[in-house]
């Protein structure tokens, strides 16, 4: 199953609307600028029933490079985005966990070891 890209969402949501597509694309451009904005100002971003991006600052660790161990690299701290998903997307995400699990599942009757 291929990626959603922005161009999906402008063809999608201009098909469903009527809208013409660089309007569209105008708004979901706009949309993530905003985003991005308020996230790279530290603000949480909270979008009701799809989840919430929040700017967490990761502590600086010493990290090893796997070719060379015996030499410990600095890592500094630095800011990171996280998403925690909303109550909907997160029943509609399990309902594919769900699909997967039934799929691996063999059919009953069919004796799994032949």
């Amino acid at each position: 199953m291929p990626n959603l890209t922005k161009r999906d969402l402008v063809v999608r949501i201009s098909n469903e609307t009527g809208m013409v597509q660089q309007d569209v694309l105008n708004v979901i451009q706009r949309t993530l600028d905003h985003l991005t904005e308020s996230l790279s100002h530290g603000q949480a971003v909270e979008l009701r029933n799809f989840g919430v991006f929040e700017v967490k600052l990761r502590k600086a660790r010493v990290g090893r490079n796997p070719n060379r161990p015996e030499h410990d690299v600095p890592i500094p701290p630095r800011a990171v985005v996280k998403f925690k998903a909303g109550k909907e997307m997160k029943s509609k995400v399990m309902k594919l966990s769900q699909t997967i699990a039934d799929e691996a599942r063999p059919a009953s009757g069919t004796n799994p070891a032949l």
